[in-house]
């Protein structure tokens, strides 16, 4: 087993102590099977489904984006005529 730590504002390491007691584990225990829940639960996620709260929701207008093609295409005709 890989050994961790972990550093637990007062509260929060207060409320862990009493969750595990209140289930009957050690510390440990109910910390390692919180980091397993999470990790499966992050894992099992689509792309799509962690990212939802944020797709969509900046609009550009893609002006800029559309001028980048042609401002490539004109830098190399510049070279290529410089040559």
């Amino acid at each position: 087993m890989t050994m961790r730590s972990l550093r637990l504002e007062p509260e929060l390491d207060e409320r862990v102590r009493r969750a595990a007691a209140a289930e009957g584990s050690s510390v440990s225990e109910f910390l390692r099977t919180a980091a397993d829940e999470r990790a499966q639960r992050t894992l099992s996620q689509r792309t799509s489904d962690r990212l939802a709260d944020v797709i969509g929701s900046i609009r550009g207008g893609g002006g800029q984006a559309r001028d980048t093609g042609r401002g490539f295409a004109d830098a190399l005709d510049e070279r290529r005529r410089a040559r």
